[in-house]
């Protein structure tokens, strides 16, 4: 993990989000998965905070933030 990461946490924006499985398809420890037509957080022990699932989400609906950032 890059240094500075280790107090990030995946966080989403469920409102924000169409559900159109990009972030999942795109993370490589299968951390996330589409339920109910949006994103969820499976497995967060399994997250390596790479940061594809942000990179990629053409919605800005999923993103590693602070661990005092306010969750929505």
């Amino acid at each position: 993990m890059s240094k500075g990461k280790e107090n990030l946490k995946l966080k989403v924006k469920k409102e924000w989000c169409k559900g159109c499985s990009i972030c999942v398809e795109f993370c490589p420890k299968k951390v996330l998965a589409i339920k109910g037509d949006k994103v969820e957080i499976t497995d967060i022990e399994k997250c390596i905070k790479c940061g594809l699932c942000e990179l990629r989400c053409p919605d800005f609906a999923i993103y590693l933030g602070g661990m005092d950032d306010e969750e929505k």
